[in-house]
């Protein structure tokens, strides 16, 4: 989910992160991974914008990552083959406080090979470098504070100033979502307009993938009840099946060859009631006590 707001901030206000990541708000377009000679490790994580001499790879992280410096490497070399003539700028951006070393780790070491990238701890970043930018505003409720409620009602009053309605909408949804990872969503639902987020795309689309999620959740949780209570019930019906064939055979050698009519209404028998005739065909001696017996246990 903070993989596609974050995703969804680079591709609508590409010229603002240029303006925060690169120092100009030069023009920036979306790289797919596709364009790249090979696979991505993680397309879900990946952003790459790209301008006519710099390519911006981004990399959004809420939990420290080990594999990050490997990443970084890779992407650089299958960027570089694909565009030799492009300068790279990689950038991983962590969005939840963390004390890991991990957090602190900017260069890969291996052998003969050193790769360096930059990192930016959002929690150690000024407010204002992203209170009076839209497309960084959601960014700045995880920014440096001592009072996060109140920096979110900053936010708002930021959010409702936006005089463009669309905008104004993927603002503040975005924003509710980032800011889930460090306010009470009671609070951030009194404090942003739940009217202005619904009309948001990104809100949206995290919408339809949560539904989708649910009832992928939904019906994979009915397939195993039910195969649950199918095997239940065959497993049910392979002991009554078997309790009947057991009793016809016991009651074959003690009073001979039965009649269809009868062996019908013993099929017919539940398995409590097949139990109870195991023990008492032991007591038959002729297919007059079976009939009687039968008799005295119709269903009602």
């Amino acid at each position: 989910m903070f993989d596609n707001v974050c995703k969804f901030l680079a591709e609508t206000f590409p010229a603002d992160l240029a303006q925060w990541l690169l120092g100009e708000p030069i023009p920036l377009t979306e790289l797919s991974p596709s364009e790249l000679s090979l696979e991505p490790i993680r397309a879900d994580s990946l952003i790459l914008l790209k301008s006519e001499g710099v390519i911006l790879h981004l990399e959004f992280q809420t939990q420290p990552d080990p594999t990050i410096p490997f990443r970084m490497l890779d992407y650089w070399v299958r960027v570089y083959r694909r565009f030799p003539e492009c300068q790279m700028r990689q950038v991983v951006i962590y969005l939840r406080e963390s004390s890991s070393d991990l957090v602190y780790q900017t260069q890969l070491e291996i052998a003969q090979t050193r790769h360096k990238f930059q990192v930016i701890r959002l929690w150690e970043e000024s407010v204002d470098t992203f209170i009076n930018v839209p497309g960084l505003l959601p960014f700045a409720i995880l920014a440096q504070t001592g009072d996060r409620q109140r920096l979110l009602e900053r936010v708002a009053e930021q959010i409702n100033a936006i005089a463009d309605r669309r905008t104004q909408n993927n603002v503040a949804a975005s924003t509710a979502i980032l800011a889930g990872l460090v306010l009470d969503k009671v609070l951030i639902k009194r404090l942003l307009r739940k009217e202005i987020m619904q009309e948001s795309v990104i809100y949206q689309d995290i919408w339809e993938e949560a539904l989708e999620r649910g009832l992928q959740q939904g019906l994979q949780q009915g397939l195993q009840e039910g195969l649950q209570q199918g095997l239940q019930e065959g497993l049910q019906q392979g002991v009554t099946e078997g309790e009947k064939a057991l009793i016809l055979r016991l009651l074959n050698r003690r009073l001979g060859s039965l009649p269809e009519t009868v062996i019908g209404q013993i099929n017919q028998l539940p398995l409590p009631a097949l139990e109870e005739l195991g023990e008492a065909l032991l007591d038959f001696s002729e297919i007059d006590d079976l009939l009687e017996w039968l008799q005295s246990h119709q269903p009602e």
